[in-house]
């Protein structure tokens, strides 16, 4: 199974620039077509389905479907953690605070070793 490497780029997201909610955009950008059918098929659909099933529908997959980013990713890792904070602020938040506890820590060591005494005498020495 060979995936396209930029396939991480590609989600099913609401759009921002939507009529409504931004479903019918977001399934569009998603399938790559363009969004006229999207909604024509909804259309079909209300009135083959009943409209009040269709707009439930619609209103479910709102609320489902995450926003769409306001910045494109450029990494996977950028996509797994804006996955990881529209589905939990709390747990995002905590890997952040990980990651910047991570990053104190390593400055910490290296300004040890920068500023100790035995640093200072092997460059004077070379």
């Amino acid at each position: 199974m060979n995936a396209d490497p930029k396939d991480w780029r590609k989600g099913l997201y609401r759009s921002r620039s939507g009529m409504i909610f931004g479903v019918c955009k977001g399934i569009a950008n998603y399938r790559d077509i363009p969004v006229f059918w999207v909604r024509i098929f909804l259309i079909l659909l209300a009135f083959f389905t009943g409209f009040i099933t269709c707009i439930l529908g619609y209103i479910v997959a709102a609320l489902l479907m995450k926003p769409e980013p306001i910045i494109p990713f450029s990494s996977e890792m950028d996509r797994e953690f804006y996955d990881s904070y529209t589905s939990s602020r709390a747990m995002a938040l905590g890997r952040l605070r990980n990651t910047y506890e991570n990053l104190d820590r390593r400055i910490g060591r290296i300004e040890t070793i920068v500023t100790s005494r035995d640093f200072q005498w092997d460059r004077r020495l070379r």
